[in-house]
């Protein structure tokens, strides 16, 4: 069994939380905390705790400063983070703190339980140890890649669409292409080309900006947060 701990200041949220993670096979809740002090205690007191589910809003500092302070107690624990923390920055912040996987609330079952299989898969990946060659590494690395966008069309990337979902949805409004390709680091047509997709699948809402001269301007919106 993989024990988790559930980590979120909101203790009714944590329990659903809690709910959820034990509906999944071969998963174990060892234990919940609701602040960054108690998190870093329950890390000590519990007898294992393989994955740490994190929130990043918490009452006694972030999500984020947790779990700086539990690699420099010598905790090794993975991290998911769990938190309604759109900004790109904290998304980014995350990545380099070695948070394997980045949920943003509200989420249902299905996108949870998505994360959770991917790093049990990861977990069986690994232990088979011994060295490994490209295609063994690319496996590794790859059994974490969860494509938020299903079914995407022959020469899309999963990466690259998780970049263009995110940068829409921390957005506090409309983004034209041009301000998905200065936010994500791809080109401005590679941004059109994700942007119209997400927009045919209605992922994405459309909207015209008309200046004074010229064609309008096309912006786009994530049209849910489910």
């Amino acid at each position: 069994m993989i024990e988790v701990l559930v980590v979120d200041d909101d203790v009714r949220v944590a329990r659903v939380n809690a709910a959820y993670v034990g509906k999944v096979p071969g998963f174990h809740v060892a234990g919940e905390a609701h602040s960054a002090a108690q998190a870093l205690l329950r890390l000590a007191e519990l007898p294992r705790v393989d994955l740490v589910l994190m929130d990043h809003y918490l009452p006694d500092g972030t999500g984020l400063e947790a779990v700086q302070e539990m690699r420099r107690r010598g905790h090794q624990t993975d991290v998911i983070m769990v938190t309604a923390a759109r900004d790109v920055s904290t998304v980014q912040a995350a990545m380099r703190h070695g948070a394997l996987q980045y949920l943003v609330k509200p989420f249902a079952f299905a996108g949870l339980r998505a994360k959770l299989e991917a790093y049990a898969q990861l977990r069986r990946t690994l232990d088979g140890g011994g060295e490994a060659e490209q295609a063994e590494v690319d496996r590794i690395f790859g059994a974490l890649a969860t494509p938020t966008e299903p079914g995407l069309p022959k020469g899309h990337s999963p990466t690259t669409a998780e970049l263009v979902r995110r940068s829409l949805m921390a957005a506090e409004g409309p983004l034209s292409a041009q301000e998905v390709a200065e936010r994500t680091g791809v080109s401005r047509q590679t941004a059109q080309r994700y942007l119209k997709l997400l927009e045919r699948t209605g992922r994405a809402t459309l909207t015209l900006k008309y200046g004074d001269a010229g064609r309008p301007e096309h912006r786009y919106a994530w049209a849910t947060r489910a």
